[in-house]
């Protein structure tokens, strides 16, 4: 344990003063008492008493707590033998066990007037200094510091001038107004001081008591001229005199109106500040180490400049005002953003699209594009990630595409769902201003993926509303315009942002929807819808294994053929995606954990006729009817969830040349009807109805399912080539489909769809397809193997399609 001053010594003015402390009565130093001390003779050698805390001067008392063993073992020698000892400071007061090396060069021997065992072991012992004396050289160190001394005796006179009877007094005046302006000091003191009448002592007495550091009293100690003593003790007390009238006067003017939220912050700051002394205050530990992640942070120097601004701010802030946690998750959220931090793409292109094949069937195209970005990326080493919308229906992998793209390129991934977003303020982020401000969603996710690059999916971005809050697809402009997002500006934030390097994917079911600068910015990538081929391949490798993992079975459980696969996609699910199938896929799994868990027989594998009893009765798609009446032809549609066929029917009646159109028809489709009729009366002579009385003839046509509502110029040759068959007494040859747009001067058109058409018309039994020679590139673009079987006229006029239709 180390010597440290007890807390008696602020009864050691009392003590010297003469007032009884209960132990021992000790008169004050007098003058004869003052001039004996200093003409004794010092013995050559003493016992050295570290001291760690305080500093003894001449002729002053004071109450020393040791508990080092050395220290205990000499003052206890000392007192029993009434030898005196050598008392001096440390020059380090945290040195546990000082050598004479650690101890400072000037001292004061001291006689021990009183020792005093406590009770925790340690002991006080009451000591008086004497006169100065100097280390002259260390003797030993064992069992305790034995050191040569010398005297060191002040120079100069001593004489009571006017001078130094000024200084005196002055020296008086102010001890015994800081004794009056301070409540820590007994006023017991101001006493001995006024009874004290050696300046020398007055001098000492003061200095020893005096809330100065160790190096103040130190220095002194040392100075050996009196009236330069006396001048630098008086420097001090007029510093600590203005010093503890400032501070009456500010608890004085605060104590004026301290009102309860007053009260409690000031003791805040107090208990924050007996914190600090004790290193345990969380409020500043917390600012430190938000500081030392900042340092580290690879932002700009204008970005570190405002962080450590309102780092400042917040050491300014009380704790407990509102402003405070804004403030602090302000600067959590600039912390906790990844500025600057990138994560390393891979290059390995064979690799990544194995990962794009293993994920999704199909998709070729939006494949394709991924590998050509990679592509650009390896060569160039950097560029602006595009902004890449996939538009397609419901249920065909869009958004899990874009874990997918994450994965084959090694970045992070994060999804954005801006379905029924409707605030401004959710793409943006709030002014700090506002109760409750928080930053966008943009800002959010980046913080999530904690990288500067990421892939970013904006989910349902054709779904984003509008409110009287604000337009947040207007706001999305600022985050998907490569030539301004490199400084994306987040209200909350109030920096520039980088969002150059992310690779942002839009999804989309409805192109119609999405504000037209909106889509200017992005790369459209149409996703197309499944084919039966695929939907199955699909089945077999993802959803069936998924289902059963699910559903705790094993692949041995069951069985799937591709038949079974084939009518439950046919004639069960109507859909572009597989969202229905892998519920159909789901109900079977269930039926045979049934079967399972009930124990009862079964045979592994489905088989087509079980359908019926496990699903009920099906919704066959439109097969291809031999038609052997005229007026009746075969046409193509594309629809939201795939391709199908439909059938044109016409009919005519004596009349007065009325057009009747039925099968919940749009007003396009029934444009293009009133089209094909206007064309064959204009072309009557070309198809052999010169003597077609137009006049006394109504035309009826019919699309049957009336219950669905059908649109679009598509199905405009269907609707000519029926009017046509029917007029001529032609049938239409078998196994044939067409689509097409046709003007009023027989031109055929190119449709959309053309896929989703094609592959509805080989399901349907369908041999011969007549389409637009400019449809030919569409064609083209699929995969040959879903074309075996069929043949195709690609047609420029209404003419050769009439050629080829009609037998």
């Amino acid at each position: 344990m180390s010597d440290y001053l007890s807390d008696k010594s602020k009864k050691s003015i009392i003590i010297a003063s003469g007032i009884e402390d209960g132990t021992e009565f000790i008169p004050l130093l007098s003058s004869e008492d003052e001039e004996k001390m200093n003409n004794e003779v010092l013995p050559e050698e003493l016992a050295i008493l570290p001291l760690r805390n305080n500093v003894l001067f001449p002729g002053v008392v004071m109450p020393i707590t040791v508990g080092r063993d050395k220290s205990i073992k000499l003052i206890q020698d000392a007192y029993n033998n009434k030898r005196q000892i050598a008392v001096v400071s440390q020059k380090n007061g945290d040195v546990e066990e000082p050598t004479y090396n650690d101890l400072n060069e000037v001292g004061t021997v001291a006689q021990i007037l009183k020792l005093l065992k406590m009770p925790d072991g340690t002991s006080t012992a009451i000591i008086q200094g004497k006169q100065r004396c100097k280390l002259m050289g260390l003797v030993s160190e064992e069992p305790y510091l034995l050191a040569k001394v010398a005297t060191f005796q002040d120079t100069g006179s001593v004489e009571m001038d006017n001078r130094m009877h000024a200084i005196m007094d002055s020296i008086k005046d102010m001890a015994l107004k800081i004794i009056t302006e301070s409540p820590n000091i007994p006023t017991e003191a101001s006493f001995a001081i006024k009874n004290i009448e050696s300046p020398t002592f007055m001098v000492n007495f003061i200095a020893s008591h005096m809330q100065a550091e160790i190096e103040e009293k130190q220095r002194l100690l040392v100075e050996q001229d009196l009236i330069k003593r006396a001048e630098h003790l008086l420097k001090y007390l007029s510093k600590e005199l203005q010093m503890l009238e400032l501070k009456n006067d500010i608890q004085s003017k605060v104590k004026t109106d301290l009102d309860k939220q007053q009260r409690e912050y000031f003791l805040h700051q107090q208990l924050k500040e007996i914190q600090n002394e004790l290193g345990e205050n969380p409020v500043q530990r917390e600012i430190t180490e938000m500081k030392a992640r900042g340092a580290e942070k690879k932002w700009s120097a204008k970005i570190a400049d405002v962080f450590n601004k309102e780092l400042d701010k917040l050491g300014r802030m009380n704790p407990q005002g509102a402003e405070y946690g804004v403030q602090l998750n302000y600067l959590q959220l600039l912390l906790d953003l990844p500025w600057g931090v990138y994560t390393k793409d891979k290059f390995n292109l064979k690799k990544a699209q194995e990962i794009l094949d293993r994920d999704h069937s199909g998709l070729e195209k939006v494949k394709e594009r991924i590998i050509e970005y990679l592509a650009v990326l390896k060569l160039k080493g950097d560029m602006k990630s595009p902004i890449l919308c996939l538009y397609g229906p419901p249920g065909v992998g869009k958004t899990s595409l874009g874990k997918s793209i994450a994965e084959a390129i090694g970045r992070k991934y994060v999804r954005m769902s801006l379905g029924g977003v409707h605030d401004e303020a959710e793409i943006r982020g709030h002014r700090k201003t506002y109760i409750g401000a928080m930053p966008g969603r943009v800002i959010n996710n980046i913080k999530k993926a904690e990288s500067d690059n990421p892939v970013f999916v904006l989910d349902e971005i054709d779904k984003l509303g509008r409110s009287n809050h604000g337009d947040p697809s207007s706001a999305l402009l600022e985050v998907l315009d490569p030539e301004q997002n490199f400084a994306f500006n987040d209200n909350y934030v109030e920096l520039d942002y980088d969002l150059s390097k992310v690779m942002f994917i839009a999804t989309a079911n409805d192109l119609s929807t999405i504000q037209p600068a909106l889509r200017d910015r992005m790369e459209i990538i149409e996703v197309n819808g499944y084919t039966v081929e695929e939907k199955i391949e699909i089945a077999q490798k993802h959803l069936l294994p998924k289902q059963l993992n699910e559903h705790g079975m094993k692949k041995s459980d069951l069985k799937v053929p591709e038949k079974v696969l084939e009518k439950i996609i046919e004639e069960y699910t109507s859909e572009s995606g597989v969202r229905g199938l892998e519920k159909r896929i789901a109900k079977l799994v269930r039926h045979r954990a049934k079967q399972i868990a009930l124990e009862e027989t079964y045979k592994k594998s489905i088989a087509i006729k079980d359908l019926l009893d496990i699903f009920g009765p099906s919704h066959a798609k439109t097969k291809y009817e031999t038609n052997n009446v005229t007026g009746v032809v075969t046409g193509l549609a594309w629809t939201r969830v795939g391709g199908d066929i439909l059938f044109v029917e016409c009919s005519t009646n004596k009349g007065k040349g009325k057009l009747t159109l039925t099968g919940n028809l749009g007003d396009v489709m029934k444009e293009s009807a009133v089209i094909a009729l206007e064309y064959i009366k204009a072309n009557a002579h070309h198809i052999s109805l010169e003597d077609t009385d137009f006049e006394n003839l109504d035309f009826h046509i019919h699309v049957p399912e009336g219950a669905t509502p059908k649109d679009g110029p598509s199905a405009g040759v269907t609707m000519l080539t029926a009017l046509a068959s029917k007029l001529t007494g032609r049938k239409v040859k078998k196994y044939l489909a067409m689509t097409g747009e046709i003007t009023l001067r027989g031109q055929v058109l190119p449709v959309g769809g053309i896929k989703e058409k094609i592959l509805a018309a080989k399901r349907a039994n369908i041999k011969e397809i007549i389409l637009s020679e400019k449809n030919q590139k569409d064609v083209e673009d699929i995969n040959p193997k879903y074309l075996e079987g069929l043949k195709f006229h690609y047609v420029k006029e209404m003419i050769e399609v009439l050629d080829i239709a009609l037998v």
